[in-house]
């Protein structure tokens, strides 16, 4: 099938004729029309299946045939749980909407505020924003929302995920009642799906595949392994050529920034991603990576939502995730638009209870794989409590990790120099009581 048969715009065919595309993928086939046709809609897929492109296409065909209100107004608003995904949702806008005269920006933490609020007081046509900088700057009452009519949750798993949910809520019941409302995610939780009630009318339901399911072209392998050896095990398998492009999971970012530079003594080209580094760092770690500046990409799991590369090889679960949903976001970095990818994660004996409840939400077993020529009946290295007392310091305010699956109370005190409101993935301070994000 075509784009040309599913209603847009010419110019927009033009600019997606451009990018190099010339098949829609399932989703944007299934999505496009139904979006076009001014219908609410539910979009669910897997990760590197073409989801913004699915929103984006139908949306801006809508939005230059509806004539613009006699004052300047935001008419799009796109709500993203992280500013790396902000920053790729706006790359893939200003490239569809290259022959038309749209104007957009972008609104997150972890920059200045000034450009942002010039862009909203000016009615900017599409604002793409993550929820907890949006909302503070609706506080200052320098957006203006009277003439919007599109609103897309993007990612809206993971803003329920992140603590976003009452933000989300607040920023909705700001907006125009008649809207067009578009939710699309990789999974899509019944507490998601419960929500439409209250903010579309009537959507569409889109689900392309399983629910949840990693990408098919994705190969998926579990090395079981002792704690100590896993980062030389990393090392090991760093040594194929093949892995050319890799990305790497920690849970936490000091360990992040502590495997980052074990990589580099070791000589790998490495960068690191996560919510403690300021926006050009994030920035620069990205384009690094998409370059072939670096060959390692070392992220935690809130950073690397909106990571959206081509050509990643590899995903390493250096650290195995504790949620289900995790594990599918991150296998789907690679494999993306029916590439192959593989998908390595690294099992220590504590992580056997997450693997047996993954392989029972995807239905099947996940094979195991030794690597050839590796010791894996190494010693570990003799106890230093120097080691301990490093690890515990807190430099950087980080004070002691949580155990494993301990979460922080409600109301419980962050401590000094943690992430501040605007460091949790571009947004606000979550409202709920999950899991502590200054562990991501």
């Amino acid at each position: 099938m075509s784009f040309s048969v599913l209603g847009l715009d010419p110019k927009i065919l033009q600019a997606v004729q451009e990018a190099g595309y010339t098949e829609p993928t399932p989703i944007q086939t299934a999505a496009i029309p139904p979006i076009v046709a001014g219908h609410d809609l539910i979009g669910i897929a897997q990760t590197g299946t073409g989801k913004t492109a699915a929103f984006t296409l139908p949306m801006l065909t809508r939005l230059i045939a509806q004539p613009a209100g006699p004052r300047r107004a935001t008419r799009v608003l796109i709500l993203a749980p992280t500013r790396e995904l902000v920053v790729q949702i706006e790359e893939n806008i200003r490239a569809y909407a290259k022959h038309l005269p749209i104007t957009m920006a972008t609104v997150f933490g972890g920059v200045g505020e000034q450009p942002q609020i010039r862009a909203l007081r000016a009615g900017t046509d599409i604002v793409i924003a993550c929820p907890g900088r949006l909302l503070d700057l609706m506080g200052q009452r320098c957006a203006d929302f009277s003439q919007l009519k599109f609103l897309v949750l993007d990612e809206a798993d993971r803003m329920l995920d992140m603590g976003f949910l009452p933000s989300i809520k607040r920023i909705v019941n700001a907006l125009p009642k008649q809207r067009q409302t578009l939710m699309f995610s990789a999974t899509l939780s019944k507490e998601i799906e419960a929500l439409t009630h209250e903010f579309q009318r009537a959507p569409k339901i889109i689900q392309i595949g399983r629910r949840s399911n990693p990408a098919e072209t994705v190969t998926q392998l579990v090395y079981e392994i002792p704690k100590h050896l896993k980062t030389p095990l990393l090392l090991h398998l760093l040594k194929e050529p093949q892995m050319d492009m890799v990305l790497v999971f920690s849970r936490m970012k000091h360990a992040a920034d502590r495997l980052a530079r074990q990589l580099e003594q070791a000589g790998v080209r490495t960068a690191t991603l996560h919510s403690n580094r300021s926006q050009s760092q994030r920035l620069r770690a990205l384009k690094d990576f998409k370059s072939g500046a670096v060959r390692v990409l070392v992220a935690t799991d809130i950073a690397a939502r909106g990571i959206d590369v081509d050509g990643i090889s590899h995903v390493i679960n250096y650290d195995f995730p504790m949620h289900v949903e995790d594990y599918i976001h991150r296998i789907g970095r690679t494999g993306r638009a029916n590439a192959i990818g593989d998908a390595i994660s690294f099992v220590t004996s504590e992580d056997h209870g997450e693997l047996r409840a993954l392989e029972r939400f995807i239905g099947r077993g996940i094979v195991r794989k030794k690597a050839e020529g590796f010791n894996y009946t190494a010693a570990a290295p003799p106890y230093n409590p120097a080691d301990n007392e490093r690890r515990f310091a807190s430099p950087q305010g980080q004070g002691r990790p949580q155990q494993r699956g301990q979460q922080q109370r409600p109301g419980q005190s962050r401590g000094p120099g943690r992430s501040s409101p605007h460091n949790h993935g571009g947004g606000a301070r979550p409202q709920s009581s999950g899991p502590s994000s200054w562990r991501r």
